[in-house]
């Protein structure tokens, strides 16, 4: 028997993580070249730089190109914290359009040879509406965490088979 499902929301908080067979500095290279982003995620696919920014650093901008289905946005971001080698954490900077902002950390810490390789996000200040609407319109952000770890895990094979950090685009 059919119902009205009421709690369809956007989670707030999301953790994934995986075990890679990459060495904690090739996934690195990869993962602070924000622009490579489009290369391991499953909805980003394009990233620039923004105020003539050409690295990361706390403060710099970039603005990611996102498509879920059949929608498109796109977001600016500025990187708040950076501990090289080990972890970035970025937010996105609301907007009259998107009055949420939410912080992305990658963390990344030595296993073995391998590296495991968590990510995570926080709605920090995100209106109960928007993340109403965001998982109404946005089905797949509802639970994101399969997503999430398959992106891990092909950021981890690009780190595996590039380890010199050479940028590939595909």
């Amino acid at each position: 028997m059919g119902g009205i499902e009421v709690s369809r929301s956007v989670a707030r908080t999301c953790r994934t993580e995986v075990i890679v067979d990459a060495s904690v500095e090739a996934v690195w290279r990869v993962v602070e070249d924000v622009t490579r982003t489009s290369e391991w995620s499953h909805e980003c696919h394009r990233v620039v730089w923004l105020r003539g920014a050409t690295a990361a650093a706390p403060g710099v901008r970039f603005r990611g190109y996102n498509r879920a289905g059949r929608l498109r946005w796109s977001r600016s971001c500025e990187i708040i914290a950076l501990e090289a080698p080990h972890l970035i954490t970025w937010r996105t900077v609301p907007t009259p359009l998107f009055p949420d902002s939410t912080d992305w950390t990658i963390a990344l810490e030595p296993v073995g040879t391998g590296t495991r390789v968590v990510q995570t996000y926080r709605m920090r200040s995100t209106p109960r509406w928007f993340r109403w609407v965001v998982g109404r319109l946005v089905s797949t952000h509802v639970d994101r965490s399969g997503a999430l770890t398959e992106d891990l895990r092909r950021l981890g094979a690009i780190a595996a088979r590039d380890p010199q950090g050479a940028v590939t685009r595909h």
